[in-house]
């Protein structure tokens, strides 16, 4: 699929994301807004999503995101990027009601939701298939260097297992555009506050390890991020660095948004497909990276959520 043959005569085109947007939402999104701004001047080209967290900011563009949009509107054609219709949040009125839809999208829970998908679960990210979907001659260096933003976000910096040779072979496209991909690295991935830094510290010290050390679990209630005064965008990076205790092959970080209620963030090695456990749950997400919502105590949720990872790990 080429993005320019799709939207082609369009006059408005409306591009969304899923809530909480990560980084690969954001950058997959915002290089879209940047390829059609300049390859379409003629159309009024809008992104919805609800504010980036402010690492992004040197994504060009991000200021122009909107955070709230017109039920009633009727773009010519929405882009859904990196999530299904149901995760969309504020914008999913704009998408039900635009002349044309067309999902792209790499999780594998998701079934397609457009008139046109561009569905590929083994892609590395929603980045790596919205470059596919650009013509090379006419990408930038603001348009590469959001996708590579997607892309190192989605793949811990070119290191989990959805980073294939393709991945690698963008990424070295992308670098060639001549921005500083190292201080990108860095300032948007890297780099925590002195708030995330404790916060990080606190959840490692916390954390209760079970299964015969084949599982790690931590979480982080509502009235210690009120102490911090932190918000979910300061938990970030906490269940990757749970991972990378040894022999653990599943990491459980839970974050609660409200009494009875959590945000649960899966991470996997091995054979272990947490995309599965998320889906239990009325969450999704990859084999290796997922996620779900949860209602009930901690042990409550801890107990359910053992049940099936240990189904796999018998």
């Amino acid at each position: 699929m080429k993005i320019l043959d799709e939207v082609k005569g369009a006059s408005s085109i409306a591009i969304g994301g899923h809530i909480r947007p990560d980084g690969d939402c954001v950058g997959s999104c915002l290089a879209m807004w940047n390829y059609l701004v300049k390859t379409m001047p003629d159309a009024e080209v809008t992104v919805y999503l609800e504010e980036p967290p402010a690492i992004f900011d040197v994504i060009n563009g991000v200021d122009r995101v909107l955070n709230e949009a017109d039920p009633l509107g009727k773009p010519d054609v929405f882009i859904c990027i990196d999530c299904n219709e149901d995760r969309l949040g504020f914008s999913g009125p704009l998408f039900r009601n635009a002349g044309k839809r067309i999902n792209i999208d790499h999780h594998v829970s998701n079934p397609g939701c457009g008139d046109v998908n561009y569905i590929y679960p083994d892609a590395s990210s929603a980045a790596e298939l919205v470059y596919e979907v650009m013509d090379r001659d006419l990408i930038d260096e603001e348009i590469a260097k959001a996708v590579y933003i997607g892309i190192i976000h989605d793949t811990g910096v070119l290191k989990y297992s959805s980073t294939s040779p393709k991945t690698l072979r963008i990424a070295a496209d992308l670098i060639s555009f001549g921005f500083d991909f190292t201080k990108l690295i860095d300032e948007t991935f890297y780099e925590k506050t002195y708030v995330q830094s404790q916060i990080l510290g606190r959840s490692l010290m916390e954390s209760i390890i079970f299964m015969d050390g084949k599982c790690v679990v931590s979480m982080v209630d509502r009235k210690t991020m009120d102490f911090y005064r932190a918000d979910s965008a300061d938990l970030d990076g906490i269940v990757s660095q749970l991972l990378l205790i040894k022999d653990v092959e599943c990491a459980i970080f839970m974050h609660e948004q409200r009494p009875m209620e959590y945000k649960v963030s899966l991470r996997a090695r091995n054979k272990l497909d947490v995309s599965v456990v998320a889906e239990a749950f009325g969450g999704g997400g990859h084999k290796k990276a997922a996620g779900c919502t949860m209602n009930g105590t901690y042990y409550d949720c801890i107990n359910n959520l053992s049940y099936h990872i240990e189904q796999q790990l018998i």
